[in-house]
């Protein structure tokens, strides 16, 4: 018999400080760094973005989701035999923030390990999660999306640092006998490197190099539309789908103009694309989730829907998963 497997639940989580566009914009004006609303609402389409509190880390955020996405999937921990967390802002170098994450859920014993691949991070998670579940290597996993950007950014730089926020989206991907996952695309190509990255790391006990994220906007704008159109359209091919079939298209929430041009390229009208970045800001891998569980809980995504997630990111990283819900 073949093995499918399904989201069952979701949940998500965002940081009770939350700062508006003109919050930021007075706090950066204290440092002599000069903008405002209507420019990064014009360039971003963002408002307001949540940041983590001191002390309070990704694996925090990801437990919150995961408690929500777990009661909604009427999942025990002692059912869960997989979590994978995708991330590009660990707790720390090592165990994985999934380790974190698993203890501070009360579960043990079952494989762990977070995915590296930036805001594309939540698209591969899922699609190792339902490879293992197909191939029999569990049959209920944690797939989550958890970042605490605002620790990475430079707030001396305007074009960036006014982009990010952090937060935690996840949901439970359980086997079954009926479909769930159609089809993903993943895809990357390291040659663009630089043009989206953090260039630091530690070394002898002290930071080495830039610890702050670094980014051509330009650069990843062009790079970022063709891409995500051609993700879209390889994951409909293996599907045996069109882009009529689509009931939700779930982007990356990293910038409004991308996300309206690749509804364009597929021909979606906007009220069938689900947009948390006004309120959330680019959230990185944790951005699907964060929107995908915001459309489930506002009644917006109902079962049988077919949704279209993709994301893009640095490494450069891009992919698409289709699914039932």
């Amino acid at each position: 018999m073949t093995i499918f497997a399904r989201i069952t639940g979701t949940g998500s989580c965002l940081p009770v400080r939350r700062l508006s566009n003109q919050d930021l914009v007075e706090q950066l004006a204290q440092q002599g760094i000069e903008t405002s609303d209507e420019w990064i609402v014009e360039r971003t389409g963002i408002r307001a973005r949540h940041f983590a509190a001191d002390g309070e880390f990704s694996s925090d955020l990801a437990a919150h989701a995961c408690r929500q996405a777990m009661e909604a999937a009427r999942a025990k921990p002692a059912e869960i035999d997989l979590i994978i967390v995708a991330t590009s802002t660990p707790d720390m170098v090592f165990p994985s923030t999934a380790a974190l994450l698993q203890h501070k859920l009360g579960i043990s014993g079952c494989p762990v390990f977070d995915v590296q691949a930036v805001c594309s991070g939540f698209v591969y998670a899922l699609t190792v999660a339902n490879a293992m579940i197909q191939n029999g290597s569990a049959r209920k996993a944690l797939v989550v999306g958890a970042e605490v950007f605002s620790r990475i950014l430079d707030f001396n730089d305007r074009t960036t640092c006014v982009l990010f926020g952090d937060g935690a989206g996840a949901v439970v991907l359980e086997a079954s006998d009926t479909t769930g996952i159609l089809a993903s695309d993943l895809h990357a190509d390291g040659q663009y490197a630089g043009i989206l990255c953090v260039p630091g790391h530690v070394s002898g006990g002290q930071i080495s190099g830039d610890p702050t994220l670094k980014m051509d906007g330009q650069a990843v704008f062009k790079l970022a539309v063709g891409v995500l159109e051609e993700a879209a359209r390889a994951v409909l091919v293996k599907a045996g789908k069109t882009e009529s079939d689509i009931d939700w298209l779930i982007p990356h929430q990293a910038n409004i103009r991308i996300m309206q041009s690749t509804a364009r390229k597929l021909k979606l009208p906007m009220d069938k694309v689900v947009v948390t970045v006004d309120q959330h800001g680019n959230t990185s891998a944790a951005s699907i989730p964060l929107a995908l569980d915001c459309a489930v809980r506002d009644g917006r995504i109902q079962p049988g829907q077919t949704l279209l997630l993709e994301g893009v990111g640095g490494g450069f990283t891009w992919g698409a998963v289709l699914l039932n819900f």
